[in-house]
């Protein structure tokens, strides 16, 4: 993990340095630079999944996503440009007394009730993906994007590099805690290896609402419900 987020940055580093190079040129068409970066911080939920999880997951499971995006305006219409980029794209799902195995042999993905005894008041199932968001833009003041009304409707495609779990503060089924020990569990056996999602954003200026839906399934064909994933949240972006 930490050694893919390292070629992330470097290739963010060096791309940007490229891009610089061109910057003069897009000027010319609407007075802003080509490369930004975009900050996300999401909610995250799951749909299908059963009844006997729904009621497990926590209301709020945040995460962040990091992505360095290069955009390039329409000669003909500077309002609109396109934009592709790259970056690391992550999902947290914090669980309340239950527990999600996935280094289990089991065929299926086992999700255990722990409300009757020991359990860990923390425990979170964290996806990260290496990302390519594509996005089609429109800004209705192409040369001061900082008071400016924008929309944006995209497409992601990713590869998964982690998958892990994260337990922490073990106590009875009373409340009192028994350790305030972490365990962490790495295993993507169970989990779909690629995300392919659609996207959405409105805003002003630097930010925005955002919107995120994979149509892949979060887990591999029948080791566990058809689960897609989805995210809500706050977007920080030049464009």
């Amino acid at each position: 993990m930490k050694k893919m987020i390292t070629l992330v940055l470097a290739f963010v580093l060096g791309y940007t340095a490229f891009a610089q190079v061109e910057v003069p040129a897009v000027k010319k068409l609407g007075g802003r630079a080509a490369d930004h970066f975009m900050i996300q911080l999401a909610s995250n939920f799951w749909s299908g999944t059963a009844d006997s999880v729904k009621d497990y997951i926590s209301a709020f499971n945040r995460s962040a996503n990091f992505y360095v995006m290069y955009d390039k305006q329409f000669k003909t219409n500077p309002k609109f440009s396109f934009a592709l980029g790259l970056g690391i794209g992550t999902t947290n799902m914090y669980f309340k007394k239950m527990e999600v195995n996935i280094t289990s042999s089991s065929p299926t993905l086992p999700f255990i009730r722990t409300d009757t005894g020991n359990n860990f008041k923390k425990f979170k199932v964290t996806n990260a993906f290496v990302e390519i968001p594509l996005e089609l833009r429109y800004m209705t003041s192409p040369n001061d994007p900082n008071k400016s009304l924008k929309f944006a409707l995209g497409a992601k495609v990713g590869t998964l590099i982690n998958a892990h779990t994260r337990a922490k503060n073990l106590q009875n089924s009373a409340g009192t805690k028994i350790n305030s020990n972490t365990f962490k569990e790495n295993s993507k056996s169970y989990f779909n290896n690629t995300r392919i999602g659609l996207t959405a954003r409105i805003g002003y200026g630097i930010y925005s609402i955002f919107g995120a839906y994979a149509f892949t399934n979060v887990f591999k064909d029948g080791v566990a419900p058809n689960i897609k994933a989805f995210q809500l949240g706050l977007s920080i972006s030049g464009l």
